[in-house]
Order: C-alpha cells, then sequence, then structure tokens
C-alpha cells in the first residue's frame, strides 16, 4: 500500500501566509500540518511509499522537510513529486494530482490511500486502512455534529453497511450531521478508475468530486474518523486549530 498526500495547492486564501511557505508545512500547535497527518498515518503496516505531490514552487521545500522528518519516523520512505504548476491558474487539481501520481510512478499495482496534507486528526487513523482492505473504495467520515455547519462541507448518508447512498456538496438542506472529509482508499482494481473519470473530461479538482463520481458505479463504503477532526481553510480556523490541537500535544 502507498500513502499518497495531497500537497500542491496554493491557499490563496491564506494569503500572505501562504505566499512563501505551502499550506501543510504552515505549524498547528508547535509541528507542521503534514506531520499531524503522517504521526497519525505511521503506524499503518506495510507502507511502501509516502509520495507528497506538490508544485513547482514549494518541492524543495517539502525535500527539505522530509529528509529531516525521516530522521523521526526512518521507517517511511518518502517521494516528492512535482506536478510542473506553478501558479494557481495552472494547477492541476487535487484529482489530476492523483491520475499524475498514479501514471508517472507506476503505481497502479499497489492499494493507494489518499489524504489532504492539510487534514488534522487528533487519532491515529491505522483502522482506517485495515477497514478499507476490504472494498473497492473507502471514504473517510466525521460527524460535525450540526446541521448548519455541515452546508460548508458535503453531506453523506449511508446504509446498515456503511456504504454510501448518497454524496451532496454543500448541502443546502441536509439530511444528516456526516460528513465525507479528504481521507479516501482506493484498491488497486480500483485505480483504473481515476483515468477513466480523467479522460471523461470531469472536474480535476476537489478530490471529493470523485467519490461523487464513483459511488453510483461501485460500492464506497466509509470508516468513521475517531477523535477530533479539523479542516483549515482561512487564517481564522487556522488559529482555531492552533487552540484545539495544542490539548492533543503529547509531551
Amino acid at each position: 500500500m502507498n500513502i499518497l498526500i495531497l500537497a500542491a495547492g496554493y491557499a490563496t486564501r491564506l494569503y500572505p501566509l501562504t505566499l512563501t511557505k505551502a499550506k501543510p508545512l504552515l505549524e498547528v500547535a508547535g509541528k507542521p500540518m503534514i506531520e499531524w497527518v503522517l504521526d497519525n498515518l505511521a503506524s499503518i503496516p506495510d507502507i511502501e511509499t509516502v509520495f507528497v505531490v506538490t508544485n513547482n514552487k514549494f518541492a524543495a521545500d517539502f525535500q527539505t522537510w522530509a529528509d529531516e522528518y525521516r530522521t523521526r519516523q526512518p521507517k517511511l520512505s518518502f517521494k516528492i513529486v512535482n506536478d510542473g504548476s506553478t501558479s494557481d491558474t495552472d494547477k492541476l487539481g487535487a484529482i489530476g494530482d492523483m491520475h499524475y501520481v498514479i501514471n508517472n510512478e507506476n503505481i497502479m499495482g499497489s492499494d493507494l490511500l489518499v489524504v489532504a496534507g492539510d487534514n488534522l486528526f487528533s487519532e491515529p487513523v491505522d483502522g482506517f486502512a485495515a477497514h478499507a482492505k476490504n472494498y473497492a473504495a473507502t471514504l473517510g467520515v466525521y460527524d460535525v455534529g450540526d446541521l448548519e455547519a455541515i452546508k460548508k462541507y458535503n453531506n453523506i448518508t449511508v446504509d446498515a453497511q456503511g456504504s454510501i447512498t448518497h454524496f451532496e456538496e454543500k448541502p443546502a438542506n441536509p439530511t444528516s450531521t456526516l460528513t465525507g472529509i479528504a481521507l479516501y482508499y482506493y484498491r488497486n482494481d480500483t485505480l483504473p478508475r481515476v483515468n477513466q473519470y480523467i479522460e471523461e473530461g470531469n472536474n480535476p479538482d476537489q478530490p471529493g468530486r470523485l467519490i461523487q463520481w464513483l459511488y453510483p458505479q461501485i460500492e464506497v463504503n466509509t470508516w468513521t474518523v475517531p477523535g477530533t477532526w479539523f479542516d483549515i481553510g482561512s487564517k481564522e480556523t487556522l488559529e482555531q486549530a492552533n487552540v484545539i490541537f495544542r490539548d492533543h500535544v503529547k509531551d
């Protein structure tokens, strides 16, 4: 199983903080966001390679970070992938980056866990991979607990087996408080569908769109993320994350 961390966006809503530093490298409660992600994935067994897909602007910064981080997580093997984009206007998009890495790194033969580099988890999510191996595709989900708050995200419903029966981006009239987050698992026999999605001319940005396209075709199961999950999209939410995640810093 490979891990793909999506880190090629330009995070324009966080300017000027992200003019000179990639959003996943911004610190939350004393460490870069991407380390919150990886520290909670590192206990997953049988990880082959951690691919970090980024852009031409920040590729060198991620390489410097990865070289240092490996001294603390020596069992992880990293590959920084530069998608060649130079600005928000020529970016490939999250699904476009998935397509780029899958094909350019020739990893179609292994399962792939995909996660956004700014997705903050307070607890290990190794159970996600163990659960997801049983399904063609699996989506991490989180209950935000508020029908008004869910309007900022996507809204999903699931059947008794936890498989998706409805998926709607930014719902005006949500029916549940369950949202799908940027944590995905694609079994290797599902990865060719990423190529199909792109070849059909579908929107290459926003990774949830791939799930929205997939679930009517194949079973997409879900796994509930434990602890606290936080999505950082603005300076205000970055400040909130610093407050919330200080309580989760381990001495």
